[in-house]
């Protein structure tokens, strides 16, 4: 599965948002400018946005975007979401009648990738964008079939 531009610019703009705004509205033209981003580009993820619920607009002098809840409330999932980019780790569409192959039918694998996408959705439902801004999305176990152990630093691989 690839997230396109439009969700991961649209997560990483609303966590410049939730980092920025301190209750008060920031341009989009300098969210553009630290992340990156064409301004052009944002207008279009914050209409998205703006209808999905996940932000506010503030015009005239001093105006940009708010964010419509807050960060704790706002969730990774929401905003990809929000910009119409799908979770899925299939290659046919969810719950569409016709499978994933020529003659309509499912891949021996569908239910695989059927079943990452509701992982990720899962993982990116459990993220806030408060999450992000705080760094807290980093774990520190690797969880591998029969046993659970410690991230190692890279410096500690090449040590041992």
């Amino acid at each position: 599965m690839k997230l396109s531009t439009k969700g991961r610019y649209a997560v990483m703009a609303m966590v410049d948002l939730a980092e920025s705004s301190k209750d008060r509205p920031v341009a989009l033209a300098d969210i553009a400018d630290r992340q990156e981003i064409s301004l052009s580009y944002l207008e279009q993820l914050f209409g998205k946005l703006r209808k999905g619920g996940l932000v506010r607009s503030v015009r005239g002098p001093g105006g940009g975007y708010l964010l419509a809840r807050s960060a704790d409330e706002t969730r990774v999932a929401d905003v990809i979401l929000a910009v119409d980019e799908p979770i899925r780790a299939t290659r046919c569409k969810s719950g569409s009648p016709k499978g994933c192959k020529a003659n309509k039918g499912r891949c021996q694998t569908h239910e695989l990738w059927e079943e990452l996408g509701n992982q990720i959705y899962l993982y990116l439902a459990s993220v806030s964008l408060a999450d992000v801004v705080g760094r807290n999305v980093t774990g520190s176990l690797r969880v591998f079939p029969g046993k659970t152990t410690q991230i190692e630093e890279p410096s500690q691989v090449a040590a041992q």
